[in-house]
């Protein structure tokens, strides 16, 4: 008895050490794989974003508003012109479930205080067009606070930029409280590219003991 449980015992370390399988992906991710990478985690020099880690219901939410056109993007619609509400579950749950890794290496940060200040503290604060901070919604750092608001932080800045001059012109208009299109409107050029240089800058993950 003394040997099966010493037995036993071993291959539940060896268990422990190898882990466990995780559940094959939804068919639907390969297709997902040639922009946003095998891993999740985008494709910066082609501008498209990083989907790994992000809160689930922000994920499943943008598969329903391409595929119903309140975000308007070709590619996109195509492919959620095709699935169920339990395939746009299943693949958002599987990307939440990646693990962010951080980049070799990121853009420089810009030498301006422009997108840091609209990113930490906002502009205009205290009149009838203020700007409230970016990490007011999306946290500190812009890491993203689920279940709504997506992680900004080490997103191509092109992309970035792309998404605030959508909420600019309506392209993108899936939330019921219009909050990004009301803020949008109030950047200038200057100030969205100033904002999407700075979170491109950022590390995608939180470091060590912050």
């Amino acid at each position: 008895m003394n040997g099966f449980k010493a037995g036993f015992v071993a291959l539940l370390g060896i268990a422990a050490g190898i882990g466990i399988a995780q559940a094959a992906p939804p068919p639907q991710v390969a297709q997902c794989a040639g922009c946003h990478q095998a891993n999740g985690m985008g494709n910066p020099v082609a501008g498209f974003p990083a989907l790994a880690g992000q809160p689930t219901e922000y994920l499943e939410g943008q598969l329903y508003a391409f595929k119903h056109g309140t975000r308007r993007n070709g590619i996109m619609k195509s492919f959620a012109n095709g699935l169920s509400a339990a395939d746009r579950k299943a693949i958002a749950a599987y990307y939440h479930g990646l693990p962010v890794v951080a980049p070799a290496s990121l853009p420089a940060a810009p030498t301006d205080a422009i997108g840091a200040t609209l990113a930490m503290q906002g502009a205009d604060i205290g009149t009838s067009h203020a700007i409230p901070a970016c990490d007011s919604c999306h946290g500190a750092g812009g890491l993203g606070i689920a279940p709504a608001f997506p992680r900004l932080a080490g997103q191509p800045a092109q992309y970035l930029e792309n998404q605030l001059t959508d909420w600019q012109k309506g392209s993108r208009n899936e939330s019921n409280l219009h909050l990004m299109h009301n803020v949008a409107v109030l950047l200038s050029p200057a100030q969205i590219k100033a904002v999407a240089a700075y979170f491109a800058a950022l590390p995608p993950v939180a470091k060590p003991g912050s």
